[in-house]
């Protein structure tokens, strides 16, 4: 889930908090940053001219690392200078070739699927399942069903199920004013089908986002997959965009939002770790494992669902 998404959802569901680590857990951590920096600094450069070329990079920790410094003031700005300053590269993700594959296949399947057109005064329907944590007293489990003006110039409408946890049972309707600035149907249409001219697209446009530039560019294709499954071209494209990207690999048994398994391309880690998930047998793009997609399509008014 990108942080747009996370952040519409924690605007329409009861807030999670934002509690502070005791100070004894910062002063901990701010030791281990510490002696993370010095280690780093007396390592020989002869060391790192001695590793072979196939050796894997170690991103992840420094990353977490630098993430947990924030609070820690000016420790942050020494960390963040060491990481800055050192490597020449060695923290770039590498291509994981079997990933690149099952990205291509999926792109394959994708341009093949049949869809009808869509008028401008449709609405794009979107049904979703997820947890939301409720501060200390556990996880709700919803459904929200989205409707969505196909040229993004009229409302919305938004609809979520609580169907266990702390909040209770209970649906809540919320209109969706119309923004310029959100992506409509006809905007992810207007995207270049070309792979390569709609990498370089994302790629710009994610530049300086991201715990890393690599995960911004996928957290954007991954924010497109769910209406895009309605512009086979366009879905196809942005799957062999995400093969040119380096750090996905395959997750041989994964689980989506509702528990559905099939197989997965991950990226990140940590609380940073998404997981997009799909069917074993027919690689239907089942959703991730924060949000599964339960159903997608085209309706003529709010309220209504494909199925009628």
């Amino acid at each position: 889930m990108n942080r747009a998404e996370r952040e519409e959802m924690a605007r329409l569901l009861p807030s999670p908090g934002n509690p502070a680590p005791p100070s004894d857990r910062l002063l901990m951590l701010e030791d281990h940053l510490m002696r993370e920096i010095t280690r780093d600094a007396a390592r020989p450069a002869a060391d790192a001219a001695a590793q072979t070329p196939s050796a894997p990079p170690a991103p992840r920790p420094r990353r977490r690392l630098a993430l947990l410094a924030v609070p820690l003031g000016t420790a942050a700005v020494v960390v963040a200078t060491v990481l800055s300053a050192g490597g020449g590269g060695e923290d770039r993700p590498v291509t994981d070739q079997e990933a690149v594959g099952l990205l291509n296949r999926i792109a394959t399947v994708a341009e093949a699927k049949d869809t009808s057109p869509v008028r401008d005064d449709q609405y794009i329907y979107l049904h979703t399942q997820g947890t939301q944590q409720i501060m200390d007293e556990g996880e709700d489990v919803f459904r929200r069903s989205d409707w969505r003006p196909v040229d993004g110039r009229s409302d919305g409408l938004a609809r979520i199920t609580v169907l266990s946890g702390p909040s209770g049972k209970g649906t809540t309707d919320m209109a969706l004013s119309a923004d310029p600035n959100a992506g409509s149907y006809r905007e992810i249409e207007r995207l270049p089908t070309d792979p390569a001219r709609l990498y370089d697209r994302i790629w710009a446009e994610t530049r300086g986002q991201g715990p890393t530039h690599e995960e911004a560019a996928l957290e954007r294709i991954g924010a497109l997959l769910p209406t895009a499954v309605l512009l086979p071209e366009t879905d196809a494209a942005l799957y062999r965009a995400a093969a040119m990207i380096p750090g996905v690999t395959v997750v041989d048994d994964a689980k989506d939002a509702a528990g559905r398994r099939g197989i997965g391309l991950a990226f990140g880690s940590g609380d940073d770790r998404d997981v997009w998930v799909f069917d074993r047998e027919d690689l239907t793009y089942l959703g991730s494992d924060d949000i599964a997609v339960l159903d997608v399509g085209a309706v003529d008014e709010l309220g209504e669902t494909p199925a009628g």
